[in-house]
């Protein structure tokens, strides 16, 4: 039998409906296909293919799905970590207004880079972002031969740009850019989140994504206490009962965050088989009160609702790996709750089956069986940190780190080889990256260096803030805290 790719004698682990293991397994793969995942055989070392991957040593699963990020100030990793609470959405949603205005453009194409290139390193073979201008992204990793949907935020207080003006640029950003790059790109529709959209934008929302019916619509939902407040001051019960009046509560629905949702909240989302993005490290790093509810995972998952896991503005807790965030999904839970919130294998199907299922692709990736598309990933496992190899899932989660990975398949094409890229040059890209950081700081007076981050001390650095709504309340509050820091 003559495959394009074969894998043989490696540890498979395939997160399907068995959680399947083999020991010693073979993957074929053809026309970008799974066509057979078996228990190795004498001789197929020897498969006619014409890429052959001996797998002794290596561990074999699904591409990790990364299932709610944010891509375009990935140079400002660092930049953020030692911020107050305030400072940092202040600083954050002035930027992100910024961007939104087409300034630091040199930022946001390095950024995308920049995160395509460690998602790519990490093993993420797909990702779903919201971002302020995301046709880069959507080039970037359609380039870099990754899976990723992508769509522009749109909000009617969050930031001070004409409605229609949003709405525009989403349209053409569908038209240009959904199922694009052999299908690997996809475009969403992005309402920003329950705190920040009136009744009219949710309502005009609604009638977009009736226009195109194959498009997910991603959200962020019950993330923060003014959630359900927003939705009632909107004439909704609350933020799932106002999604549900408009329409939009269905199983298009990619629901960020989830952590104030209680047992009703559950029931509907279920019921309309829409899916959550649990982001958990995020609000372990900027929790703003220990009281606050942690999403309800469990419950949701009891419930039947697809949960995947997402590290949102990773440039925010300063970490690209998946693996940390599914560890630290078990952590925060046992800590919030008690232990044994979660096994082992829940939380290598949080990023890999559920998380394709979460965006609507379950049936096409997300586990490795015969039929999907091969998006598959291999950690070297032959190290010292792996002896024994026991309990394979548990050292997973607990134990990989990017820096494992050493083969990534996307669409049964290798993009990386031997911790290589194969479709994105590194070099050139951390080149790119420093000479961006370089000139933001020359155009902002925000300090970066290897000892720390300064954040800028005049007022005028981060002007054109927005006018109104939940976003100028963040930043005014960022200003008065810079004021008492640096008093000017």
């Amino acid at each position: 039998m003559a495959v394009d790719l074969a894998i043989h004698d490696a540890l498979v682990l395939t997160a399907d409906e068995r959680n399947r293991l083999y020991e010693r397994g073979t993957v074929c793969i053809t026309d970008g296909c799974i066509e057979e995942v078996r228990p190795s055989r004498a001789g197929d070392g020897e498969l006619e293919a014409s890429t052959v991957i001996d797998g002794n040593g290596k561990l074999v699963m699904p591409g990790l799905v990364n299932a709610h990020t944010h891509l375009e100030m990935t140079p400002l990793i660092g930049a953020f970590s030692e911020l107050e609470l305030t400072e940092m959405l202040g600083s954050g949603t002035a930027l992100f207004n910024r961007l939104g205005n087409g300034e630091f453009e040199y930022l946001v194409e390095a950024g995308v880079e920049l995160a395509a290139l460690n998602f790519l390193l990490g093993g993420v073979t797909t990702v779903n972002s919201m971002d302020a201008r995301p046709a880069a992204g959507a080039e970037t990793f359609g380039e870099a031969g990754l899976r990723g949907f992508f769509g522009p935020a749109i909000s009617d207080l969050f930031w001070d740009q004409p409605v229609d003006q949003q709405f525009a640029r989403a349209r053409e950003f569908v038209e240009t850019y959904h199922d694009t790059y052999d299908g690997r790109i996809r475009a969403t529709i992005c309402p920003h989140d329950d705190w920040s959209c009136t009744r009219q934008l949710w309502e005009r929302t609604a009638s977009l994504a009736a226009e195109y019916p194959d498009l997910l619509v991603h959200t962020h939902l019950l993330e923060l206490e003014e959630s359900n407040t927003m939705a009632r001051a909107n004439g909704g019960e609350d933020s799932v009962g106002l999604l549900d009046d408009v329409g939009l509560l269905d199983d298009r629905l990619v629901a960020a965050h989830f952590r104030l949702g209680d047992e009703e909240d559950i029931q509907r989302t279920a019921e309309a088989d829409a899916a959550v993005a649990h982001c958990p490290s995020v609000f372990c790093y900027w929790n703003p009160d220990g009281e606050t509810q942690w999403t309800p995972v469990p419950e949701l998952r009891a419930a039947g609702v697809d949960v995947g896991v997402g590290i949102d503005d990773h440039y925010w807790h300063d970490s690209y790996s998946m693996f940390g965030e599914a560890r630290q999904a078990r952590l925060a839970a046992n800590l919030k709750r008690s232990a044994g919130q979660f096994d082992s294998m829940e939380l290598i199907r949080m990023p890999t089956i559920e998380g394709a299922r979460a965006l609507g692709m379950g049936d096409e990736i997300g586990s490795i069986e015969a039929g999907k598309r091969a998006d598959i990933i291999l950690l070297d496992v032959d190290k010292p940190k792996f002896t024994p190899l026991t309990n394979v899932p548990a050292h997973v989660v607990n134990n990989a780190v990017p820096a494992d990975v050493e083969t990534v398949i996307v669409d049964g094409d290798v993009v990386l080889r031997n911790g290589v890229p194969e479709t994105m040059d590194s070099d050139d890209v951390r080149q790119r990256v420093n000479q961006a950081v370089e000139r933001f700081m020359d155009e902002t007076g925000w300090e970066l260096d290897i000892g720390g981050s300064e954040p800028p001390t005049s007022i005028e650095t981060v002007r054109d803030l927005p006018k109104r709504g939940p976003a100028r309340l963040l930043t005014r509050l960022a200003m008065q805290s810079a004021r008492d820091r640096f008093s000017f």
